[in-house]
């Protein structure tokens, strides 16, 4: 199996998952398509282009995989007219550009992300996000002595995962039933609540793991802050042509054992989405601004595309 076709069937099965390993993984993936031999460099964007469009189609909701993967494209078209070995080069570069940019978007959060938490908090997060568990360690070896409440995600349960990497930090973590949450609010007395995200919207709306909506709004009745980390690779330039980030449903079998319960069926949407009065703040790379100030960014950082 091809690294391109490896790489789209460990983002189906979720063997690659989080929004932004997806990206990087795409982006890999089409700098290995760059490699393949070749007739010439029309042959070899048009390689790109079917590759782009299977990595894009491999997960529809995550907006940093077709972000990600529009980029390589974008600077393909740009240099489509240079020889294969130049084009190779020029492909080659801008992947792993993209790579150290999103490595570096990372750091960046978890620094700006760890000084909003303050010491002694304790906080909820949901599913399993590389952005959030960076910013809560960055915040534990600051000394802050903060505690984690994770919960389980389920079906996938990728919140366990969470739980394990902070726990094994040193971080005090505490693992919750998902229905647990507005109860768990009060009597743990959540500080803040920070989640990733798999799309921001121009609006500012968040999609993210199924069950972020309900928390947000646990998190609204009572007071508490809810916060959203995220590299600005996961803003929707599509979202401000008006066009709508389609909800992942994902197959039954992955809720219950396929015929257990007869007839009934089963719905299993991996996201859902958080409305932007819900988002205290959202923490990127860039620093940390209003959901509402999402539009700027997008314009800003992803105007060629718009073109």
């Amino acid at each position: 199996m091809s690294t391109l076709e490896q790489t789209v069937a460990d983002i189906k099965r979720m063997k690659i998952r989080g929004a932004l390993d997806i990206a990087i993984a795409s982006v890999a993936a089409m700098k290995e398509v760059a490699k393949e031999d070749a007739q010439d460099t029309d042959y070899l964007l048009n390689k790109l282009e079917k590759a782009g469009k299977k990595l894009k189609n491999s997960r529809p909701t995550a907006v940093s995989l077709p972000n990600a993967v529009n980029y390589i494209l974008h600077v393909s078209e740009k240099n489509k007219n240079l020889e294969q070995s130049e084009f190779r080069k020029k492909i080659t570069a801008a992947a792993d550009k993209f790579i150290r940019d999103q490595e570096k978007a990372l750091e960046a959060i978890g620094v700006i992300g760890a000084n909003v938490i303050e010491k002694d908090e304790t906080i909820l997060t949901h599913c399993n996000s590389d952005t959030v568990v960076h910013i809560l360690e960055k915040a534990f070896d600051q000394g802050k002595n903060i505690k984690a409440v994770c919960t389980e995600s389920r079906p996938r349960y990728q919140g366990l995962l969470t739980a394990k990497e902070l726990s094994e930090y040193g971080i005090q973590t505490t693992l919750i039933v998902d229905s647990a949450v507005h109860l768990v609010m009060k009597k743990l007395k959540i500080d803040k609540v920070i989640v990733g995200a798999d799309t921001v919207c121009a609006n500012g709306d968040l999609i993210n793991k199924i069950g972020t909506s309900q928390i947000a709004l646990c998190a609204h009745e009572q007071k508490i802050e809810f916060i959203a980390a995220t590299e600005s690779i996961k803003f929707s330039p599509q979202s401000l042509l008006g066009s709508t980030v389609q909800i992942e449903e994902r197959s039954a079998s992955e809720v219950i054992k396929p015929g257990k319960l007869g007839k009934v069926k089963i719905l299993n949407p991996a996201f859902d989405i958080t409305e932007a009065e819900y988002i205290n703040m959202i923490i990127t790379e860039y620093g940390i601004m209003p959901p509402q100030a999402a539009y700027n960014l997008l314009r800003e950082k992803f105007g060629w595309e718009l073109k």
